[in-house]
């Protein structure tokens, strides 16, 4: 069914509440990001003093991470590089070929690589199409750029499909 790609593996209110530890136990290894509204507001220029604190523990824990964005180059690089993680830039989720480059660039399987995103049609779509563990971010910003404001009426339409169904697990205050 479609809705089993639209539905992440798991929901939190924050990156910063992922449990690094139960990703640790799942055998994942690596991390595929989305930047905007996902790591920080989509139109902050710069990471946050969390952000950098957060990076650094997961280096720290030895997981590896990509930034995969469909923004352009120097807005993703603007945050990425002074982060020391790599990225991919107008990756063109949820088409596959960015993710796929993402787990090479890593060198690791799908199977030990999550993607974090604050999108239904991007990220959670693209991931779970390729095997992905995916996890849904709420967006850091209460507002969005054009296209992603589009994405998110579409987004509101699926999931009020899966919440009358009772496919969505988690409390959701969106609907």
């Amino acid at each position: 069914m479609l809705y089993s790609l639209l539905l992440p593996d798991l929901h939190v209110e924050s990156v910063y509440d992922i449990d690094l530890n139960e990703l640790k136990k799942r055998g994942i290894k690596g991390i595929i990001t989305d930047l905007d509204n996902t790591l920080i507001e989509w139109n902050r220029p710069d990471a946050t003093p969390e952000l950098v604190k957060w990076m650094k523990e997961l280096k720290e824990q030895g997981f590896s991470v990509v930034i995969v964005s469909n923004n352009r180059q120097t807005r993703v690089s603007k945050v990425a590089e002074p982060l020391g993680v790599p990225f991919i830039h107008q990756a063109k989720k949820p088409t596959s070929s960015a993710f796929r480059r993402a787990t090479r660039e890593m060198g690791l399987s799908v199977q030990e690589t999550v993607v974090i995103g604050d999108q239904l049609f991007t990220d959670v779509l693209g991931g779970k199409r390729m095997g992905f563990y995916t996890i849904l971010v709420v967006p850091v910003a209460q507002s969005d750029g054009f296209i992603t404001r589009f994405n998110r009426r579409m987004e509101k339409v699926a999931l009020n499909w899966m919440r009358k169904r009772g496919k969505i697990p988690w409390e959701d205050s969106n609907g």
